[in-house]
């Protein structure tokens, strides 16, 4: 029954999406307790994950590559929640299980300024064999590289888990991303700073205005998870040096 229903949600899924894999949930025993898969779904068993590419054209437009990738991430993004939607009703049409959706996007959670999805979907995706973390601090498929765009679903369906991929997905002694960051969001140890990548990276009409002081900043949850759903994309040079994007 476990293989059955696996398979029924893989064949599902390979006509929508780019690549998926599962988790079982004892893979997430390290994760933060506010975003352990138990406390999206009840009685949590497995993680769905799944992506869909940003093409590689995209990345190599002359004149127009971030209005091009702006529209991509958040044509996708949609996209994927209306997968998530489909597939947990599929789920929950199987049997006596549930399922519930994790974002491929807002809403999102917020530790002081920052912001955390419910569960980590880059730490997901490598805990069900998607691939794995790479220098620049991005998850990296052996075919799509950094360009996946990920969602997923968490249920209390206990299925197969997927093969881990343990090879660094980076060429040796590669630096690229590293080295075209024009915000230095990398140590010297090359260590990614997510915050200083993101304040540089990610922009929005309303938020100058909204989230202008202090007060305002109270409400950044609100803000972001409402009105700053459709971001701008500044920058995404170091999509654009990745050997592993080509």
């Amino acid at each position: 029954m476990r293989n059955e229903l696996k398979t029924i949600i893989a064949r599902h899924l390979e006509a929508h999406v780019s690549a998926v894999g599962f988790a079982p949930v004892e893979r997430f025993a390290e994760a933060p307790e506010a975003h352990h898969p138990a406390t999206v779904c009840k009685d949590a068993q497995t993680v769905i994950v799944f992506g869909i590419e940003v093409p590689r054209g995209v990345l190599s437009s002359p004149a127009y590559n971030l209005y091009a990738l702006h529209r991509a991430y958040h044509t996708v993004y949609r996209r994927l929640d209306e997968i998530s939607l489909e597939l947990c009703n599929l789920i929950e049409s199987q049997g006596r299980h549930s399922a519930v959706m994790i974002p491929s996007y807002a809403p999102m959670v917020f530790h002081g300024a920052e912001p955390w999805g419910l569960i980590s979907l880059k730490h997901a995706a490598v805990q069900a064999g998607l691939g794995a973390f790479g220098r620049s601090g991005q998850m990296y498929h052996p075919t799509f590289g950094s360009r996946l765009r990920l969602a997923a679903v968490v249920t209390d369906a206990a299925l197969p888990g997927d093969a881990l991929i343990d090879a660094d997905p980076c060429p040796k002694k590669c630096r690229a991303c590293l080295q075209s960051c024009p915000t230095g969001a990398f140590t010297a140890e090359g260590r990614f700073e997510k915050m200083k990548c993101l304040g540089h990276t990610i922009k929005h009409a309303i938020y100058p205005l909204a989230l202008k002081d202090a007060n305002s900043l109270k409400h950044i949850e609100r803000v972001i998870n409402t009105a700053g759903y459709d971001y701008w994309l500044a920058c995404d040079e170091c999509l654009k040096v990745c050997p592993e994007n080509r």
